[in-house]
């Protein structure tokens, strides 16, 4: 038997794969006019969808941040917008906006101010919304109006006066009270224990141990004769002023016009007390006198009369 001598090499090499073809209908597929139209109408409508998306985010973002400011609004300022938006000024008289103005920088230069208020007017709620940071305290003859003033506004504080004056009396008033200027009508006193006729003194004891920064007089009626008048409340807030410790009170004499409010204006808050006229309004700066009270007099020039006072608004440089 042979044995085979030849030697067979069997050589493998790696198979070289070579590129299979697209198939005919796929190389179709992406060469069609209709399906590449279609492929870019998805990717516009995707884009657009997104895009509204985020407009909305944004948008629903604004609103809840907007309305998260508005809620935070105190409610006087709240109440008051609302009062204003749908008040009809038809039967009422309101202040001027320059009169208005010349009030609220008083209140906006001092920082939480106690404001008193002598009557419940067309501004009432005004002033509350202003002074939202401070104290504001409303006066008026009517308890009626004043009980419905507090319902209708939680949290406000507010007190009603028996005046016992009349219009007509006025120059009687005066002439007791000049008379009596050095003992019961004195302008540093506490008004709780006073004797003089002017001074109200039947209001809660808290309230003549306030130090008032500004005091505005816009009450009581005093249009007719039997109305109670302004005298009363002019006296009062001129006593309230120099009594306090230390310090200035700005005080504000709506109706300056009238026969009564400039008569009393002149006798206890001065001319030379007066820092501007403001169409109907008179704005005083009464300062502080209990350190010298044993010799403090209402006014160091007693002979002026603001019946012959000019028509300019500033009378004065006080700043506030």
């Amino acid at each position: 038997m042979k044995t085979n001598s030849n030697t067979k090499l069997i050589l493998l090499h790696p198979s070289l794969h070579k590129q299979t073809p697209l198939p005919t209908n796929a190389t179709t597929l992406f060469s069609s006019p209709r399906l590449s139209l279609f492929f870019l109408l998805l990717l516009f409508s995707t884009l657009l969808f997104t895009c509204t998306l985020v407009t909305t985010t944004i948008s629903s973002t604004a609103t809840s941040t907007s309305a998260a400011a508005l809620s935070t609004l105190p409610p006087s300022v709240s109440k008051a917008l609302l009062h204003y938006a749908a008040a009809s000024n038809a039967s009422a008289k309101p202040m001027t906006s320059a009169e208005i103005a010349a009030v609220s920088k008083a209140l906006l230069h001092t920082p939480r101010p106690n404001f008193l208020v002598f009557g419940l007017t067309h501004e009432s709620l005004l002033w509350a919304a202003l002074n939202h940071q401070g104290r504001t305290v409303f006066l008026d003859e009517n308890e009626y109006f004043i009980s419905k003033f507090e319902q209708s506004n939680p949290g406000v504080e507010a007190y009603d006066i028996q005046f016992t004056t009349k219009v007509t009396d006025y120059p009687k008033l005066l002439s007791q009270a000049q008379a009596q200027a050095q003992t019961d009508c004195r302008p540093v006193q506490n008004l709780l224990f006073s004797e003089c006729k002017l001074a109200i003194n039947d209001l809660p004891n808290h309230i003549y141990q306030v130090a008032w920064d500004v005091i505005l007089v816009d009450g009581p009626r005093g249009y007719f004769p039997a109305a109670p008048g302004r005298m009363s409340a002019i006296f009062t807030a001129a006593v309230l002023a120099r009594s306090m410790k230390a310090g200035k009170t700005h005080v504000f004499v709506h109706d300056f016009g009238r026969e009564v409010e400039r008569v009393f204006s002149d006798e206890f808050l001065c001319q030379e007390n007066l820092v501007q006229l403001v169409d109907s309004l008179g704005h005083f700066l009464v300062a502080s006198e209990v350190h010298d009270a044993e010799r403090a007099v209402f006014c160091r020039n007693s002979s002026s009369s603001m019946s012959s006072l000019p028509s300019s608004k500033d009378v004065g440089n006080e700043q506030y």
